[in-house]
């Protein structure tokens, strides 16, 4: 069957901005507080804050670049536009879908805990019913898969905000525990640093909206806006949350908990705990879904490009969704679920993230120093913008080696 049906365009920038944020809080907050502040102690409000300065020169990047280029499969487009090498495309293509995959893989690990609270099934049905049932609503049609993301974000946000409202007290005390937050000796920079290494994944999203590019009306000025509004939301509701927690609970405690952000509710608020956590499954499975939809479309988009085979491009004429792209997706993060640890899944994921990322910050510095290339319709960076973008992401990946 031929390519007979294009993908709809129906996202606004409301949409897309919690489109968006659905990715980046689901990711982060929700899965991987624990295990940030295991590693970090009582700073990983400090790593949270130094991984949104290495994510914010990216997204800048990422902002302008697809303001330049309003297509699926953004970072192989990206690269192919500026140095007309298919293999470097393709690869680029490849590890940001690997990204993706990887990403709803870890995901799908962390709502396991989440869903147990009120479930008591194995780790590997909950997985597979998770997964299965995300990417039937990912076949289905973008205009529903959006829709639920948009409403799942929402109760998301609410939930944290619940969160902080329950602990204000806990937050209240900010300012005279505040030199015990602050890093005061050498040697606690580096398990800081990786745990920043860490917190870097909980910022991963704000990437993946730029493959739904061709979904999206007047895509040069909605999208760069969408990607910066949801990076400020995202880290502002991020350093508020990880303050509370490390404020309200021990960060042993925290670490050890499968539903880190539950623990916050103490056993006497059983109603508001269930809430939480009823709460968390929505953000976390809307992070689920929205790397299936993105990883989908990278596929469709790369297979329109010729950079894959045209298997992957076949859209649906009812469904106007790239159905064999979905299932291939679906079915590689199920394997990869069933296979890793959570960690180790997250780890890989925040690496292979930032070696991309350096690579698109160097990418858009290559295209601004070209005479001839295509000007953006919104956002225009000053070219130190995407070099410190490119130096911040190597220095990241040389503190994580040297770490290991």
């Amino acid at each position: 069957m031929r390519e007979t049906a294009k993908l709809k365009l129906t996202i606004t920038l409301p949409f897309l901005t919690l489109y968006g944020l659905g990715t980046i809080i689901g990711a982060g907050i929700f899965v991987l507080m624990g295990k940030v502040a295991g590693i970090a102690g009582v700073y990983a409000p400090v790593s949270f804050l130094i991984a949104s300065i290495i994510a914010a020169f990216s997204a800048f990047s990422y902002a302008e670049l697809s303001s330049r280029f309003p297509k699926s499969a953004g970072e192989a487009i990206y690269l192919e536009e500026t140095f007309h090498r298919h293999w470097l495309s393709t690869g680029t293509g490849i590890a940001v879908t690997a990204i993706g995959i990887i990403s709803a893989a870890t995901i799908s690990n962390g709502a396991v805990g989440y869903i147990q609270i009120f479930i008591d099934l194995p780790s590997w049905q909950i997985i597979i019913l998770l997964v299965a049932a995300l990417a039937l609503l990912a076949a289905w049609g973008i205009s529903e898969s959006v829709s639920v993301a948009v409403f799942s974000t929402m109760i998301s946000i609410a939930g944290l905000i619940l969160v902080i409202i329950f602990n204000s007290y806990n937050l209240a005390t900010l300012p005279e525990r505040l030199p015990e937050l602050i890093p005061d000796r050498l040697e606690i920079w580096g398990a800081i640093v990786f745990g920043a290494f860490i917190a870097f994944y909980a910022f991963i999203g704000f990437e993946d909206m730029i493959n739904v590019a061709e979904e999206v009306k007047e895509p040069q000025h909605n999208m760069p806006m969408a990607i910066i509004l949801a990076l400020i939301i995202s880290t502002l509701l991020y350093v508020l949350i990880s303050l509370t927690a490390i404020l309200t609970i021990d960060p042993a405690k925290l670490a050890a908990s499968t539903a880190p952000l539950a623990v916050l509710i103490g056993e006497e608020q059983s109603w508001i705990k269930t809430m939480v956590g009823i709460i968390s499954i929505f953000a976390i499975t809307d992070g689920i879904l929205i790397q299936i939809i993105k990883t989908s479309r990278m596929l469709y988009g790369m297979s329109k490009q010729s950079l894959i085979p045209p298997l992957f491009a076949m859209v649906h004429p009812y469904t106007r969704t790239p159905l064999i792209a979905t299932a291939a997706v679906a079915i590689t993060v199920l394997i990869l679920a069933l296979s890793f640890p959570l960690l180790t899944l997250a780890q890989f994921t925040s690496f292979i993230t930032l070696v991309v990322f350096a690579a698109i910050n160097f990418t858009l510095w290559r295209l601004k120093m070209q005479k001839n290339s295509v000007q953006p319709a919104g956002i225009n960076l000053p070219v130190w913008v995407p070099m410190t973008g490119f130096f911040l992401c190597m220095l990241f990946i040389l503190a994580q080696l040297l770490h290991v």
